[in-house]
């Protein structure tokens, strides 16, 4: 059994999750299938998430993708979460999340006072109203003349594949998603070719080679799948994946075999590698156990009572403070003092990331305090320096 360190294990994933100079590529299709998936729960995360991690990006390219090449698509995925999937993945992450999914929505929309006859009757009218069509929940509610809140209706048609999500129409910004019919969004994509089994033994298969060194808890949280299952799969794929430990951290780590040689011969960089990453990046929400990226005495400054992780700044994989974007300004809080070339460098790539949310140059200001995230209402992790 290969025992790594933890600095090395963590500048492999940095690479794996095309997030050092070196490692990062043009081609947004292969990053989304690279890092599996991105976490789209944020309207604007997709974009700042691809923007620290591919060449000359540009908001259009993802628009280009979603709406007019249709290679990736928002569906919910692991842990009842939204993402941005490749195409080709759709059938396997429907299949594998479907039974999750679908209880969570069904007993949504049954809180609200929604019958199942109701659910019936207002999905056909939809279904009828989008027809060679895509439009957004206020321009549905128009067409069928309701005052019902049909959003969560939307929501569990989506979840059961009768809808797919298309991009706002008020920009990359909004969350005011356009929806269409998914057969006539995807003519040529069967979303019952794979039964549930087999696609969550490839989603536990994708999951490996994205985050890998990874803990059969850190695969069951990232899943939500049964512990038993995953602890199967993992006894199926011995085959194709090999077990190692971590210096500093408890436990078993599993990584595919065929990535064990490049591991052990990774060599350190040749610089640092900084990066401001947002809110509920892949990264960041990737793993069960923290303590490979944060000091667990800082945990709260990270993450909220719901697990919900803030906009990072990272040094060599672990994090060091936090950014927020409050125009005219791209707020610094860091946890700890750093150096003052790295200092300069964390300035400079809050400057440029400002710049691209703000479309114009905006100036960077660093914060002296922060109130821990636990200590703070819901959503705060969405702006953690807003008041600072």
């Amino acid at each position: 059994m290969a025992d790594l360190s933890l600095d090395q294990v963590n500048h492999y994933v940095l690479r794996k999750q095309l997030l050092t100079d070196d490692s990062k590529i043009g081609d947004l299709v292969q990053i989304v299938k690279d890092i599996g998936g991105l976490h789209a729960t944020s309207a604007a995360g997709p974009y700042l998430s691809l923007f620290v991690r591919a060449r000359g990006f540009e908001k259009t390219t993802l628009t280009k993708e979603l709406s007019y090449r249709k290679t990736l698509a928002r569906i919910r995925y692991v842990r009842n979460t939204v993402y941005i999937l490749p195409k080709e993945f759709i059938p396997v992450a429907f299949a594998a999340t479907i039974g999750l999914a679908g209880i969570t929505s069904e007993r949504y929309y049954q809180h609200l006072g929604i019958t199942p006859g109701g659910y019936e009757r207002i999905s056909r009218k939809i279904l009828n109203v989008l027809r060679g069509r895509g439009l957004s929940t206020r321009e549905i509610k128009g067409k069928l003349r309701t005052s019902r809140n049909i959003a969560p209706i939307v929501n569990l048609m989506c979840d059961r594949g009768l809808l797919i999500r298309g991009i706002p129409k008020e920009g990359w910004r909004s969350t005011q998603h356009t929806y269409y019919r998914f057969e006539d969004y995807y003519p040529d994509l069967n979303l019952r070719e794979i039964d549930e089994d087999t696609a969550r033994k490839a989603v536990i298969k994708q999951y490996i080679s994205s985050f890998g060194p990874v803990s059969e808890l850190d695969v069951a949280w990232w899943t939500g799948f049964p512990k038993g299952q995953v602890k199967k799969t993992l006894e199926d794929l011995k085959e194709d994946i090999s077990s190692v430990e971590i210096s500093g951290l408890d436990g078993q780590f599993f990584l595919r075999i065929s990535e064990l040689e490049a591991l052990n011969s990774l060599g350190p960089p040749s610089k640092r590698v900084i990066g401001l990453l947002p809110c509920l990046d892949t990264y960041l929400m990737g793993y069960r156990n923290r303590e490979r990226y944060l000091d667990p005495q800082q945990y709260e400054m990270i993450f909220d009572r719901s697990g919900n992780a803030t906009s990072t700044i990272l040094v060599d994989g672990r994090i060091v403070g936090i950014w927020d974007f409050d125009e005219p300004w791209v707020k610094v809080y860091l946890l700890k003092e750093m150096d003052e070339e790295a200092l300069s460098e964390i300035y400079s790539q809050a400057a440029d990331l400002g710049g691209f949310i703000a479309d114009r140059k905006v100036q960077v200001k660093r914060c002296d305090s922060m109130v821990p995230l636990t200590q703070r209402t819901a959503g705060s992790f969405m702006a953690p320096l807003k008041e600072f």
